[in-house]
């Protein structure tokens, strides 16, 4: 049996993302108290009596409103009703029972789902003011009062959650899914690319830059295997960031790119590339990830024979510092090459974790240290003893040495170039540390990065 899966939705500000952090023990959903602050579905793990099931924040469901990005958080909160076995519905003690707490609560009565409504803010212990007896106005059973913040009720709360689900036991996944993080500037068609592999909208697109502020998670599982793409908000220049929303928003973006295992950089084919680009490549290449460069919106590019040779060309230089990063021209709107994508990413996840015997390095060692020579300085010559990998996911080796200064940045590139000729290691940062023969462990003057 699959992980049951549980709602929370209410009206706009009553307080979901709080109780969806209280509940999961970390803070995944951005908190600030302005509405509409949570736009997409954001799903986490959760688990309460030993009973493992999926939690759902939702943005705030406005029931009448012409608002272009009101009405797209209204359907993915319709959606995540339609896919729930169980809906937590929350409303605000001190606000009261409002006409969009009764228009919501109707909607979820028309849905068949059972429905636990819980009365949030009730941040006083003791004995409950009289405002709480008005919710049983909603016809949706006895109430049940807590505080999101100091994390009153939430035991209650999840006691009557789970007597919703479905006997049987829960069946774990066999192999951990490939983590993806979509990344790059604003309206590079991160979104669109998200609803593209998942078949639906699992996110919300418009042309209104920053729409995405989440980080949202997305299982993918097809023929190539299982996934978990993050979708996550564009990265602008820090002198572009105005508001604390934005400000969560790229910090979360930049924690998706730690937790991921491949980073898909996000070109827009109309625009080419811009510094912001080489900075978004940047944080994915520091932090050790395997990576491609996806030209997004290639179908609305006006082409002649060569224009791809020409565009692949000038992404090259451009991206000088990561050309070990295959790239690939897509559409996330017409799902053009889309499906090529997945095996790239299973590919170079492959050559990020791929691990190296010290005999096999150290047979390339003698054959490039055979063809070129080592640097010398003031007549001494660097000796290279012997190469061995220390880790992978990037592959990071570490080269023993008679002396550290005269490790030249050209020759280990040279180094580098020739294990790569050798081994592949195509899409994937490769590191390799200098240590002299002797040195203790501690001491070592931090890895070069290539």
């Amino acid at each position: 049996m699959k992980k049951p899966i549980v709602a929370v939705v209410g009206r706009p500000n009553v307080g979901k993302s709080t109780l969806f952090n209280k509940l999961i023990g970390r803070r995944l959903s951005i908190v600030k108290d302005t509405p509409g602050v949570t736009r997409d579905r954001i799903v986490a793990d959760c688990e309460w009596a030993g009973r493992p099931f999926l939690l759902t924040d939702t943005g705030g469901i406005e029931p009448r409103t012409d608002d272009l990005i009101l009405s797209k958080m209204r359907q993915q909160a319709q959606l995540a009703i339609d896919q729930a076995t169980v809906i937590v519905l929350v409303v605000d003690i001190t606000s009261g029972v409002t006409a969009n707490d009764m228009d919501v609560a109707a909607m979820l009565q028309r849905s068949g789902k059972p429905v636990v409504l819980c009365v949030n803010k009730c941040d006083n212990i003791g004995n409950l003011p009289a405002d709480f007896y008005e919710f049983y106005n909603l016809g949706l059973g006895d109430p049940i009062a807590v505080s999101s913040v100091h994390g009153h009720g939430t035991g209650d709360l999840l006691d009557a959650v789970i007597e919703h689900f479905p006997e049987g036991e829960v069946t774990e996944e066999e192999n951990a899914p490939i983590c993806v993080a979509v990344i790059g500037k604003p309206n590079a068609g991160k979104s669109s690319l998200i609803n593209c592999v998942a078949h639906e909208e699992r996110s919300i697109v418009s042309n209104i830059a920053g729409t995405t502020r989440d980080a949202v998670d997305t299982p993918v599982h097809n023929a190539h295997g299982d996934f978990l793409f993050i979708d996550t908000a564009g990265l602008r220049r820090k002198s572009k960031v105005d508001t604390d929303i934005e400000h969560y928003s790229i910090l979360r973006a930049q924690m998706s790119i730690e937790r991921s295992d491949v980073c898909v950089i996000m070109i827009d084919a109309t625009e080419g590339f811009t510094e912001q680009d080489s900075k978004v490549a940047g944080l994915a290449h520091e932090a050790g990830k395997a990576c491609i460069i996806a030209v997004n919106k290639w179908d609305i590019v006006d082409k002649d024979t060569y224009t791809m040779d020409r565009m692949r060309q000038d992404l090259e230089r451009d991206f000088s510092f990561m050309a070990y990063a295959p790239m690939i021209f897509i559409s996330a709107k017409t799902g053009q090459r889309v499906d090529k994508l997945f095996s790239l990413i299973r590919y170079v996840h492959e050559q990020n974790c791929m691990r190296v015997t010290t005999g096999m390095l150290n047979d390339v060692l003698a054959d490039a240290t055979a063809r070129v020579q080592p640097p010398t300085d003031r007549g001494r010559r660097l000796k290279i003893y012997y190469m061995t990998q220390a880790s992978t996911c990037p592959p990071t080796f570490v080269c023993f040495v008679n002396k550290a200064q005269l490790f030249h940045y050209s020759y280990q590139r040279y180094i580098e170039n020739c294990i790569r000729g050798t081994f592949g290691l195509e899409g994937t940062p490769v590191r390799i540390v200098v240590r002299e023969k002797g040195e203790n462990a501690d001491n070592v003057g931090g890895p070069k990065k290539g």
